[in-house]
């Protein structure tokens, strides 16, 4: 071991990332080594030509085991809310905003009209209440908003700090399974609040809720089936309908927006997807959504309504244990500013989602045609559909145009490999009817190069063999 640290190939590499570091991916290699060897795989010559590679081995151990493994890819697929690859991309303001605040000291929670202590969550309250003003008129007035970690917790937050111990009343055709198999009716028992179930799986009608109001009710639930549609024979209250009931028996009414939508989504083609002013203009007591959906921010569950409400959830214990740090608040806080200012464009989900088909055309024909010295690659440009994903507008799609791509001597599977392999940005593509797809509506401009580099690379190697 020590001979192998000395060796001068190492030496630069042990003083760089440190002595323990070099020492572990050492016994690593050493141990597949003695492995091998006593596997029988390898002899004679074999062992003379491995142990001469040690020092490589070592070092390819070394920067494999210390490469981060969040890393930047390439989203082909043309879901703009991609789950799995982070949702929504942050806009480069809010980058900065959180550089910029991240590198020093900050008003997090200090008033500097005061020099007393403040409310981290007045930085982004006021920017909520500028929009809901522009949005609501006089009703936003009364309307409050704080921010905790993500949506779930939200919900989790909204139902102990107005429900505990009592019941809360929701649809059955509403009781949903999130992402990562967190179901509404086990959020519910975490937070200390009965289920109470009414109607049936497809139909339930305001009476429903009406008849199962007991002296234990303590919240009506509303949450939006974010995820999947119910289509037939259906029938749900309307909002107007739930609150009219909740206000009769003075009860709050919750609602679980999920994915929220701060824009009146109809603007870009998407029918059926209530934003968040809809739920203050219905009159809910409050509303919780996303941060990272259709908001096109950082992580962040938002929680926003009247005042006396959100007063009671912000006193609760919870609050500070499910807070956020100041990273979120200067990223989210800079998103809120671009809806202030109607600057849409510079909130890169939205902007992806207004694309027009027509140029995303033009774009995959470009690229199509920077490609076309590639004699193993068959490139086609055909009609297709993004999705906004991320649990949000279910069964929505977007027209688009895809670059479909085959390349010989590889099936769609193989080729959709060898993309996701491409260093140092991994290209992630969809693969259908045995074409890999590459919709750009979600692959920056930028990033077009890179694509064609590899695909140029892949159609090479796939040549050569």
């Amino acid at each position: 071991m020590d001979e192998l640290l000395r060796h001068p190939e190492l030496a630069r590499l042990v003083a760089q990332e440190g002595h323990a570091s070099a020492t572990h991916a050492a016994r690593s290699v050493l141990a597949n080594l003695r492995e091998e060897i006593s596997g029988g795989h390898l002899g004679g010559e074999n062992i003379d030509l491995a142990i001469q590679g040690l020092p490589r081995a070592v070092e390819r151990q070394l920067r494999e085991s210390l490469q981060p493994s969040l890393r930047t890819v390439i989203n082909a697929t043309g879901v703009i809310l991609h789950t799995n690859l982070g949702r929504a991309p942050l806009a480069p303001a809010a980058f900065e905003r959180a550089r910029e605040i991240a590198c020093g000291y900050s008003t997090l929670e200090f008033d500097l009209a005061t020099g007393e202590r403040g409310e981290r969550d007045s930085h982004t309250d006021r920017l909520f209440a500028k929009l809901f003003s522009q949005q609501l008129g006089e009703i936003a007035s009364g309307v409050i908003s704080i921010v905790v970690n993500n949506n779930a917790a939200a919900v989790l937050l909204a139902l102990n700090a107005l429900a505990e111990g009592g019941e809360a009343i929701v649809s059955r055709g509403e009781l949903v399974e999130i992402g990562g198999s967190f179901r509404i009716p086990e959020v519910m028992g975490k937070a200390g609040v009965s289920l109470r179930e009414v109607g049936t799986t497809n139909r339930t009608r305001i009476a429903d809720y009406e008849h199962a109001i007991t002296e234990k009710t303590r919240v009506l639930l509303r949450v939006h089936r974010s995820n999947f549609q119910m289509v037939g024979f259906t029938e749900q209250p309307t909002l107007a309908e739930l609150v009219a009931l909740g206000r009769k028996h003075k009860i709050p009414v919750l609602e679980d927006l999920g994915s929220g939508a701060l824009l009146d989504l109809r603007l870009m083609g998407v029918n059926g997807e209530p934003s968040v002013a809809d739920s203050l203009r219905g009159g809910v007591d409050v509303v919780t959504y996303s941060g990272d959906k259709l908001l096109g921010g950082p992580q962040a569950g938002i929680l926003s309504g009247k005042r006396e409400a959100i007063a009671r959830i912000r006193r609760n214990p919870l609050f500070r244990a499910l807070r956020v740090d100041k990273l979120t608040y200067a990223a989210l806080e800079a998103t809120l500013l671009a809806y202030v200012r109607h600057d849409l464009e510079s909130i890169p989900a939205l902007r992806m989602m207004q694309l027009r088909p027509e140029e995303i055309r033009e774009r995959a024909q470009a690229l199509a045609k920077s490609l076309s010295g590639a004699k193993n690659l068959k490139l086609e440009t055909i009609a297709g559909e993004s999705v906004m994903g991320g649990g949000a507008a279910p069964g929505a799609t977007l027209p688009t145009h895809v670059l479909a791509v085959n390349c010989r001597g590889m099936s769609a599977d193989e080729l959709a490999e060898a993309l996701r392999n491409t260093e140092p940005l991994p290209i992630i593509a969809r693969v259908e009817e045995g074409r890999a797809l590459l919709d750009l509506r979600t692959v920056f401009p930028e990033q077009e190069s890179k694509i064609a580099e590899r695909l140029r690379a892949i159609a090479e190697k796939s040549g050569a063999a």
